[in-house]
């Protein structure tokens, strides 16, 4: 008897524990994240026998498969790639003008979406069915993959072409922060009234470029969101592949939107090192246990800033992603310290300035002495207006409150 109810209770445990490694296991399947193009069952039947064009990248993949390869091996037809800032294979320096090419694996050509050419013409599209658009984006307003979608929804707009958006997880989605842009400084690094950093992927962006009429004369495009899955604005999601050259890793991802201000100024932000977008500085900064020497690095920075040159500045390595999350905005003390350290002894700002902010007040409140505190006040009001317009095209859950 005691036999048989020691069985009894053995055979319970081992139910137990199955059933528990079961849950466990149904809940790591539910917080893998599921990008749109890995989700083919949505859209791959929308391609079948239609002559299709593809916006994407380095980072437009399936799992270790690059999303072009993958839909030319299920017969798709792939007729030419559009290439956007950076190039096919992600290998341009940021602002660095390419020409046409074909791709030396598939032999199909590729069209640059960049320099002079920042939308497809109609010669581009000839013969074109449906347009993909996969890019991954980092939801900063001076990041321009948003302004290439622009220019693509514009271009299906005008001649009746369906686009079919793979959104994927912005890492920066968790907040909203940064002057909103006002429109006489509308520009390829800035063309929509949204702030620095606006909280959505870019298939939401996408909606909101239609629903809010900012395509030419208010068309519209024949716009599909192949949405993620298990993902949410409040993930910690840390992107699988660099999504431009000189975004290398989480931290630079994080630190970009407050950095890429000095862009705009006389000050390095590491582009020629290691360690781009993770420090600031300049040879006439204030020397300290700190300096980086710029150097030409193929692909990556071609033509650095101070290159060669010694630079002394701010080492924002050690930074802890936990703690710059918990933060939920950019950080504008690094421009306010590195203008005090160089604003008498260099002409700090630059013509490219107010096209990043969006604005001028910033860099006149900055050479004021306007605290960050009373710098920040000026934005709330355009913040809140623009989240009213937000939510009327989120898709995934909001938390950025």
């Amino acid at each position: 008897m005691k036999m048989s109810l020691w069985i009894k209770y053995s055979v319970l445990n081992i139910c137990f524990i199955l059933i528990f490694e079961l849950l466990a296991c149904g809940q790591q399947k539910k917080q893998a994240v599921i990008c749109g193009a890995d989700n083919t069952l949505e859209y791959i039947k929308s391609l079948e026998n239609k002559n299709v064009a593809v916006v994407a990248n380095q980072a437009s993949r399936i799992g270790n498969e690059h999303l072009v390869d993958f839909l030319l091996g299920r017969g798709i037809l792939i007729k030419k790639f559009f290439s956007p800032e950076h190039g096919f294979r992600g290998d341009a320096d940021a602002g660095e003008k390419f020409k046409n090419y074909k791709d030396k694996k598939t032999g199909l050509p590729i069209v640059s979406l960049y320099g002079k050419h920042y939308k497809p013409s109609v010669t581009d599209i000839k013969g074109i069915d449906v347009i993909v658009f996969d890019l991954q984006d980092v939801g900063v307003r001076f990041y321009t993959y948003i302004s290439t979608l622009h220019y693509v929804m514009e271009i299906c707009a005008e001649e009746n072409i369906p686009l079919i958006v793979l959104d994927r997880p912005n890492p920066n989605a968790y907040y909203i922060d940064g002057p909103v842009l006002e429109k006489r400084y509308r520009s390829f690094v800035g063309m929509h009234p949204v702030p620095v950093v606006y909280g959505m992927t870019i298939g939401e962006y996408a909606k909101m470029i239609n629903g809010e009429g900012w395509l030419r004369s208010g068309i519209h495009c024949s716009l599909t969101v192949i949405p993620c899955i298990n993902w949410s604005r409040d993930s910690i999601y840390s992107l699988p592949v660099k999504p431009s050259p000189n975004l290398p890793n989480s931290l630079a991802v994080a630190l970009y939107p407050s950095l890429c201000f000095f862009e705009g100024t006389v000050v390095s932000v590491g582009r020629g090192t290691d360690f781009p977008f993770q420090c600031y500085g300049h040879p006439l900064m204030k020397k300290g246990d700190f300096s980086y020497q710029p150097r030409s690095i193929s692909g990556v920075s071609k033509y650095p800033k101070f290159e060669k040159q010694k630079c002394y500045g701010k080492d924002l390595r050690s930074i802890n992603l936990k703690h710059l999350r918990k933060r939920k905005e950019i950080n504008i003390t690094y421009l306010i310290d590195a203008y005090r350290h160089l604003g008498d002894k260099t002409k700090f700002f630059n013509a490219f300035f107010k096209n990043l902010a969006g604005t001028e007040k910033l860099r006149e409140q900055i050479e004021s002495g306007l605290s960050e505190e009373g710098i920040r006040k000026n934005w709330q009001k355009d913040i809140q207006a623009f989240k009213n317009i937000r939510k009327k095209y989120l898709i995934y859950p909001d938390y950025t409150d």
